[in-house]
């Protein structure tokens, strides 16, 4: 693969992080600025995970029929327009009118991209993914920084048009550019992908995947809430999430040929078992301060081993529906973070910091289930690898 196609898609995954990490930090001005009430911003921030969960399952065959470029495109117009309406809404119905389309784009162009990739050059599978990964997590990172240094000033919309300028200039740069399709006489005809959940592996791939999304829909839900109950000062808050952020951003391509190299679904099920010890010890330590350290090991855990999930899709999915897969990998797992911010908000007002044991024991459920219907398949490695074939 060329790098400058990299680098686009790079900054196109970026972009789209970006852009929730710019309204993630700006919700408190929604609600003070234009009267968004707390019920409204969580439906803000609701609809778009519902809209990525909706396109990624919809749209995601369409790449493997031939349109993976026309997806990639397509998606990015669509979130450029969401993040204007976002920029210039200043009531609830153009607020999520732009947070329903820019999930929406993020949605329709993820699994094309990531055919992109897989196809483009199988033999750094996984550090391409991981690429993508601390790209993701990258843009998420910076948005807040960029509103904290523009809103302020320059006013709700400056850190949105930056976003959508920055958008366009990728889209410009990918126009011309050629991707690998899929041959339309070799096209699956499926308009779905749920009938893939028939492939054990491939099921077992998705099941295991879900228990990482469990964990960060559940961390988003209550790690501040929790620190703000400790009696944290807001800097530990903030720091925890960075340290769990940034090792993933510096490690994940590295995870990536790591996780190629010994094995997508040993290394997947190691990292989410220990981030499910790491969780344990969230709900039970006496000290903010300790987590901070906790959190450095999870987040290097996390980094090196975060890639396994697509990476297993990649290797035991039908080559020709390589979009569908990672699609609904992508689908399923967006709706599992919704689902588990929604019930561990809930429970943490009911069972507490407990709250974060009951998810760990949630996610080696998940594990374990994955690992029986993969159990043929966990040995697997890049070097086996089917995609060439």
């Amino acid at each position: 693969m060329r790098k400058r196609t990299l680098y686009l898609l790079q900054a196109a995954t970026a972009l789209g992080g970006m852009g929730y990490g710019v309204m993630f930090t700006v919700l408190d001005d929604f609600r003070d600025n234009y009267g968004i009430t707390e019920a409204q911003l969580g439906i803000i921030v609701g609809i778009g995970f519902i809209t990525g969960f909706l396109s990624q399952i919809l749209f995601a065959p369409l790449a493997d029929k031939g349109h993976a470029k026309k997806l990639v495109m397509t998606g990015i117009a669509i979130e450029i327009v969401g993040t204007l309406f976002m920029a210039f809404g200043q009531a609830f119905l153009p607020l999520i009118i732009g947070r329903l389309l820019a999930g929406f784009g993020v949605g329709i162009s993820e699994p094309a991209l990531r055919r992109i990739l897989i196809l483009s050059d199988p033999e750094r599978m996984g550090q391409n993914l991981g690429l993508i990964v601390s790209a993701s997590v990258a843009g998420f990172t910076v948005g807040p920084i960029v509103s904290a240094l523009t809103a302020d000033t320059l006013g709700i919309a400056a850190p949105f048009l930056m976003v959508a300028v920055l958008l366009v200039v990728v889209a410009f740069g990918l126009f011309n550019l050629q991707f690998q399709e899929a041959n339309i006489e070799d096209a699956p005809t499926q308009r779905l992908a749920f009938d893939m959940l028939r492939i054990r592996p491939l099921a077992g791939a998705i099941v295991i995947g879900l228990a990482l999304f469990a964990m960060i829909g559940t961390f988003d839900a209550v790690w501040s809430v929790m620190m703000d109950d400790m009696k944290a000062p807001t800097w530990v808050a903030n720091v925890g999430i960075s340290l769990f952020a940034f090792p993933m951003i510096f490690l994940a391509p590295r995870g990536g040929r790591l996780t190629q190299k010994f094995g997508p679904f040993k290394a997947s099920m190691t990292g989410l078992s220990i981030g499910a010890v790491c969780l344990v010890l969230y709900g039970t330590l006496w000290s903010p301060y300790p987590m901070l350290v906790i959190g450095v090991i999870h987040g290097v855990v996390d980094g090196l081993t975060v890639t396994g999930g697509s990476a297993a899709v990649a290797l035991v999915a039908p080559r020709e529906r390589l979009a569908s897969a990672q699609g609904l990998f992508g689908g399923l797992q967006t709706l599992m973070g919704g689902i588990a911010a929604v019930i561990a908000g809930t429970a943490y007002g009911v069972i507490g910091r407990a709250t974060f044991i009951w998810c760990a024991g949630a996610m080696l459920l998940f594990i374990a289930i994955g690992a029986w219907l993969a159990k043929d398949s966990l040995h697997i490695t890049g070097t086996d690898n089917p995609i060439d074939a």
